[in-house]
């Protein structure tokens, strides 16, 4: 089969590989139809996160027809629709009993070496870092889906792939970011990054109750997208976030605030933004901060910071003593996918949202690893791209 492979920093091609087999009775093969880059693939592009290897299949957004299943699997059938969910998850331990399945006990094949970086393990991921257990990803003709039983959406036909594919991860982990926040009919939320999972975030804040939504990022199309979706925007780039901020919620600050930009805050105008990206360059640091650090700052005190962006490593002059001092409650983590999509699914289907509005790319799988740059760089109005196997 052609999928798209991770050779090292920037460096994505679309090789041919051994098609999956079925490896354990609880595995399927998936025949994808549609996949998608996530702005979380970008940490790998670029080469901030540890543990990949040469050679590893991309991806972890992917929905297709079962073409083969394990025979302990006798909730699917070939033929049958499915969304996957970016988290592998085994169903039956402590945490998955509690709906906790991004941290799966049982789903990282390596579990020890996650124990020694973590502390404990969290669950296996496709298309991720070795840390997460090395799984081949989406970005493919086929998948292999491990505890196959358990880690899938079934969704019904005559609904677009389009629409339905974001189940996988962003559409999800923008509610999650929103439903962190306990939202409450006066909130005003606060969002930094309007990529896909900002975008998400926005409208789910919104379906949720805010009094107010206001996205910040510099990206025209991005703060045109948002503003179309009900936010009030700020471009980073022309106006102070914090002054902004305050005229907007009369000097008191949001009661909440999201976080979806997560390890490569783009600011460069500021002292410490500067000051991470020497520090990265030097690889004394490996993430850059900014965004947490300007929410701990701006949020009222006793608000909430959810935070669905991805951080990688060590993060470096994060301000905690005022975060204690304000009285914050943090709430983050790799999403819990399948905790919401039961209700994700039936919100579409009646019509309150149609995920396909964030597509602004559809491409073929051959043209994935120029697709990477052109989203990494936000070229071309590029907001989300879609490959096509």
């Amino acid at each position: 089969m052609r999928a798209l492979r991770w050779h090292g920093k920037q460096d994505i091609r679309c090789d041919t590989v051994p098609d999956p087999k079925i490896e354990h009775p609880r595995d399927a093969i998936i025949k994808v139809t549609s996949c998608a880059i996530c702005g979380s693939d970008l940490h790998l592009y670029d080469g901030f996160m540890p543990g990949m290897e040469n050679g590893d299949i991309m991806g972890h957004e992917t929905m297709g027809i079962v073409e083969e299943v394990g025979s302990e699997v006798t909730n699917l059938k070939k033929g049958d629709r499915v969304v996957i969910p970016f988290t592998i998850f085994c169903g039956e331990c402590d945490q998955c009993r509690r709906g906790n399945f991004s941290v799966c006990e049982r789903s990282n094949r390596n579990k020890s070496l996650a124990d020694k970086v973590f502390g404990h393990t969290t669950a296996g991921l496709f298309g991720y870092t070795h840390l997460t257990g090395g799984y081949p990803g989406g970005q493919a003709e086929y998948l292999r889906v491990p505890f196959a039983d358990k880690t899938h959406i079934k969704v019904p036909l005559g609904i677009p792939d389009e629409t339905l594919l974001f189940l996988s991860d962003i559409f999800p982990t923008g509610w999650q970011a929103a439903v962190q926040c306990d939202i409450q009919p006066d909130d005003t939320v606060a969002i930094w990054g309007c990529g896909p999972v900002g975008q998400f975030a926005i409208r789910s804040a919104l379906l949720l109750g805010a009094k107010q939504v206001i996205a910040i990022d510099r990206v025209p199309e991005r703060l045109a997208m948002a503003e179309a979706g009900g936010a009030t925007t700020i471009d980073f780039s022309k106006e102070s976030v914090v002054e902004r901020l305050n005229e907007l919620t009369r000097g008191k600050g949001p009661e909440k605030c999201i976080d979806a930009v997560g390890m490569e805050a783009h600011a460069t105008a500021t002292i410490d933004s500067m000051y991470d990206r020497a520090k990265q360059a030097v690889m004394l640091e490996t993430d850059r901060p900014h965004v947490l650090r300007e929410m701990m700052y701006v949020c009222r005190p006793a608000g909430v910071l959810s935070i669905p962006g991805v951080y990688g490593g060590l993060l470096d002059k994060v301000p905690f003593g005022m975060a204690m001092n304000k009285g914050l409650t943090f709430r983050m983590g790799q999403t819990h996918v399948n905790r919401w999509t039961d209700d994700l699914l039936r919100r579409i289907e009646m019509g309150q949202i149609d995920p396909s509005f964030v597509i602004t790319h559809k491409v073929g799988l051959e043209e994935g690893p120029n697709m990477y740059k052109t989203f990494r760089d936000k070229l071309d109005g590029c907001i989300k791209v879609v490959l096509k196997p």
